[in-house]
């Protein structure tokens, strides 16, 4: 299984490739969209759904993992991220890939043990995890990476889930 992990920004979206199967799994590729805060938030979005399609043309992943929306202070900054999720949502949905969204806190608790661990200490963990020389940087691409891992550690119980549901039926 191919996963693409995407820490959701209208500045910089965090992506991730990740493949494996079951716990066992290595880091493809990592980075990140950038996009000027000096642009129109419409062309950031064109800038993001660019960027993501070349992330899924190349590796080709067979699942999204994505981090869910999140309570926010600041309204306008919810809704910009609803926006961008919405953008890679939909082309998850285009090119027929497998989704499954993670909350925040779940993410670090899979990845470090802590719900509210910082994000050098979620970094430190992907290194470990992943078998990497260096920690990832910048910090958008290696929560790309968590939320990757967080679906391996995952997507085995709620493929389980669903197959009981459906037997029920």
């Amino acid at each position: 299984m191919r996963v693409l992990g995407i820490d959701p920004g209208s500045e910089t979206l965090g992506w991730a490739i990740v493949e494996g199967n079951g716990l066992k799994y290595a880091a493809v590729d990592y980075g990140v969209v950038k996009s000027s805060a000096r642009l129109a938030f419409s062309k950031r979005l064109a800038n993001i759904y660019e960027g993501v399609s070349q992330v899924i043309d190349t590796f080709q992943p067979d699942s999204l993992s994505i981090e869910e929306a999140f309570y926010a202070v600041n309204v306008g900054v919810a809704l910009k991220l609803g926006q961008v999720r919405g953008v890679v949502l939909l082309l998850a949905e285009q090119r027929g890939m497998k989704i499954a969204e993670y909350a925040p806190r779940l993410i670090k608790q899979t990845v470090v043990g802590y719900g509210n661990a910082e994000k050098h200490q979620v970094q430190q963990m992907v290194k470990v995890l992943l078998k990497l020389k260096t920690v990832p940087t910048p910090h958008d691409a290696a929560d790309a990476l968590a939320i990757a891992i967080s679906h391996f550690h995952h997507a085995g119980s709620r493929e389980r889930i669903e197959r009981s549901a459906k037997q029920s039926r």
